[in-house]
């Protein structure tokens, strides 16, 4: 079982995170938002990794900080736990479909952290949340777990479905991306020997 766990404590947010990468989804999740739980609910339950997460953060603020935090914590615990990353199929892409909304991600865990995200959205929030964060939180999240993210949503009109299609599609392409690959499960996939560094 590839597994790991992360603590990171700032003036800002106390944050505890467990992932298991072989997991079977199962999850607990608390942020003091209500909405960003949610969203991470549905990155454990369809990428099949079993993630706990306890954030305390200065929501009282606004919800930066935390919704950050967040996605480092749990981008540090999936790269801990893929260790050398030996033998992870490397890629993966999903194109996520939900009501209207069409969301195309692809991810590439490289160890070369860049993110392109074409995202829009119609309302500068979603409950009580900015929906300018979500940006921040895929790219704390590509940032800290050393991974090449591409997040496009193709169409949509629903906000709440755009983003949370956006978090089913790194699931899925997560999920895959982490597979063990048996034909090559002792060797690191990637010419060089090693993931990380120059192209």
């Amino acid at each position: 079982m590839r597994t790991a766990s992360v603590e990171r404590n700032t003036k800002e947010t106390q944050i505890k995170v467990s992932v298991n990468l072989d997991g079977t989804g199962e999850y607990s999740v608390s942020t003091g938002i209500g909405f960003l739980d949610h969203m991470l609910e549905q990155l454990s339950r369809h990428s099949l990794m079993d993630l706990t997460v306890a954030a305390q953060g200065d929501t009282h603020i606004d919800f930066h900080h935390t919704t950050e935090d967040t996605g480092i914590a749990i981008g540090e615990a999936v790269n801990k736990a893929l260790g050398e990353r030996k033998g992870i199929t490397r890629y993966g892409s999903a194109l996520v479909p939900m009501d209207e909304t069409l969301s195309r991600i692809a991810i590439d865990l490289s160890n070369r952290p860049y993110l392109i995200w074409r995202v829009n959205f119609s309302k500068p929030k979603l409950g009580d949340m900015d929906t300018e964060l979500f940006k921040e939180w895929f790219q704390a999240f590509a940032q800290a777990a050393g991974a090449t993210l591409h997040v496009e949503n193709l169409y949509g009109e629903n906000n709440h479905h755009i983003v949370e299609s956006c978090y089913k599609g790194l699931a899925r392409s997560l999920r895959d991306a982490a597979t063990i690959d048996p034909r090559k499960a002792d060797a690191v996939p990637s010419t060089k020997g090693t993931l990380g560094g120059s192209l």
